[in-house]
């Protein structure tokens, strides 16, 4: 049995679905080929969940500190089942709401694994998708005008240090478990790592971090990076960088134990669990490209600035083409892919006005270059930098650690970067992410009137110190 349809999206993840709706929007007849529940990987095992965790760990930590505020709590206690059941609700909510979306578009699902075909008798071209349905009825096969693959992506491994579910996880697993553990190696001192540090420390958790490089979160900044650190080790997480794992070493019993090389010093470590978090692979793997001319460049499938493979009917986005794995851009990377193959002219996708976050406490989030691709590429620039102890918003708060910083460009005043650290940074950057949208000026954002007292006024006032006019400092 066949169906023909407009267009086929491999993949009901959060850049899928979104490229399903804007296709429906368009008038066009498309389906979604899922294998397991819409909304992917962000709405079930990454984002959402991972946030919800975040903000329990929060208030817990909130809480044990009440007395700041004149509030005392008596005993306070933990239930994690409680927790874990919080964050299903949120995730089920939200599942409902995609499902609902699909209703409203009048997108078709098919729940099932999707290969793509060779030239068949259904096309004389590759792109039929056979669909081996989740329940066990016959192959559907669907023959699309365009296809778009948003696949996603894995957690990573590491050789010898293979996840097994028990005191070995990956970020999947971690979401899952039923108790906490006392103590926990988390290897990998990236995003996601750092969110569960932050996270399990927050719950009470020793957590110590195994990076291989000479710093966490080596994508940020320097100075957010170095200030991350200083935080972090303050709440009384064991940060380790330059650390080589011999994973040969590695033992395991009711604990495990796995020895390190730390510029040349060997130190064993042992925690109840391990976490990996050395990051994501992205899913090419049994969708049928061996069936296409589509390229595979260093484990990413390679397309064009609108999300054209070489088969240029089929498309692809989000993780599985490598880039920045976030939602966010997978969501418009789909919007862009859906207008090109609708002919409407999309605008390209400006990196640098992306803008990128980290949900630990304290919170991070970028846009633009760092302070260290700026002078790479030669630009003279200036930096202005505001610190949140400075903020009676943040003070009042009850959070006042970190800062923001502004880099500008020092022969022409463009907005080349903003960094910060600090309380609710994630929903601050957007005003940022807009300036650089607006290819705004460093004075521009100084002269924008921001409300008393509010956090947002930091931005202002790192905007005046790149030349030295901050009110406040």
């Amino acid at each position: 049995m066949a169906e023909e349809y407009d267009l086929v999206i491999l993949g009901g993840g959060t850049g899928g679905y979104v490229a399903a709706v804007r296709a429906a929007q368009n008038g066009r007849k498309v389906a979604i080929v899922e294998k397991g529940k819409l909304g992917g990987t962000c709405l079930h095992k990454g984002c959402i969940p991972s946030k919800a965790l975040l903000r329990s760990a929060e208030v817990f930590a909130t809480a044990k500190d009440a007395n700041k505020y004149g509030v005392l709590i008596q005993d306070l206690k933990l239930d994690f089942q409680a927790v874990q059941s919080r964050k299903e609700t949120i995730v089920n909510q939200l599942h409902q709401g995609v499902q609902a979306l699909m209703k409203k578009g009048k997108i078709d699902v098919y729940e099932g694994k999707g290969r793509i075909l060779g030239p068949s008798i259904f096309s004389p071209r590759p792109g039929t998708i056979s669909v081996e349905m989740n329940d066990g009825t016959e192959n559907m096969m669907l023959v699309p005008e365009n296809i778009i693959i948003a696949t996603g992506s894995s957690p990573k491994s590491l050789p010898g240090l293979d996840v097994d579910g028990h005191l070995i996880l990956d970020s999947d697993g971690a979401l899952e478990l039923e108790q906490l553990p006392s103590s926990i190696l988390i290897v990998g001192g990236g995003v996601i790592g750092i969110e569960w540090a932050s996270m399990l420390a927050d719950f009470g958790v020793d957590v110590t971090v195994l990076e291989y490089g000479n710093t966490i979160l080596p994508q940020a900044d320097k100075d957010i990076a170095k200030e991350a650190t200083k935080l972090l080790k303050q709440r009384g997480i064991q940060i380790v960088t330059n650390a080589k794992i011999d994973a040969d070493s590695l033992k395991k019993g009711e604990d495990v134990t796995v020895s390190v090389d730390v510029l040349g010093e060997k130190i064993d470590f042992t925690a109840e669990k391990m976490l990996i978090s050395v990051g994501r692979a992205a899913n090419v793997d049994d969708i049928g490209l061996v069936n296409t001319e589509i390229e595979i460049e260093k484990g990413y499938i390679k397309v064009n600035e609108f999300y054209q493979t070489k088969e240029s009917h089929i498309y692809a986005i989000g993780d599985v083409i490598g880039g920045l794995q976030l939602a966010h851009v997978a969501s418009h990377e789909g919007l862009i892919a859906v207008e090109h193959l609708s002919q409407n002219h999309p605008q390209r996708l400006d990196e640098q006005t992306i803008a990128t976050c980290v949900y630990s406490r304290p919170e991070m989030a970028s846009v633009g270059l760092t302070e260290q691709k700026a002078r790479e590429l030669g630009f003279r620039v200036k930096i202005g930098k505001f610190p949140f102890k400075a903020n009676g918003k943040a003070l009042v708060y009850g959070e006042a650690e970190g800062f923001v910083k502004v880099i500008a460009n020092a022969d022409n005043h463009d907005l080349l970067g903003v960094h910060m650290i600090g309380p609710h940074v994630t929903d601050l950057i957007s005003e940022a992410a807009l300036a650089k949208v607006l290819d705004a000026a460093d004075f521009e954002i100084a002269e924008m009137i921001h409300p008393h007292p509010t956090l947002s006024e930091i931005i202002g006032e790192a905007a005046l110190a790149v030349d030295g006019r901050a009110i406040h400092m």
